[in-house]
């Protein structure tokens, strides 16, 4: 069994984050991952809108999130660099699959 496992959100999951100046900003949810080992959640968002062209770079962020039953979802800073490390191997597997599938 892994020790992660990785959730693709369907087409309309979006979060909306406001920044510190309190404007909101439309993220694309690109994947969730679960980590068996430590039992967190995290989140890879994309702005929306960014992967629309192939061509340029997607900047990509990435949060540690709690969402308990009937709660709202909190997002968390990854502080880390063994998260850092962790998330950024999954980005990589992540980016690999997409590239073989379009092929």
């Amino acid at each position: 069994m892994s020790e992660f496992q990785i959730n693709q959100p369907g087409d309309d999951d979006r979060i909306v984050i406001p920044d510190e100046n309190g404007d909101e900003h439309l993220f694309q949810v690109l994947f969730t991952f679960d980590v068996d080992s430590t039992g967190n959640s995290y989140m890879v968002l994309a702005p929306e809108g960014s992967n629309e062209s192939e061509e340029e770079e997607i900047e990509v962020h990435a949060f540690r999130y709690e969402e308990p039953e009937g709660g709202d979802l909190s997002l968390y800073p990854i502080e880390t660099d063994e998260e850092w490390n962790m998330v950024e191997e999954l980005l990589n597997t992540f980016a690999e699959e997409d590239l073989e599938e379009e092929n």
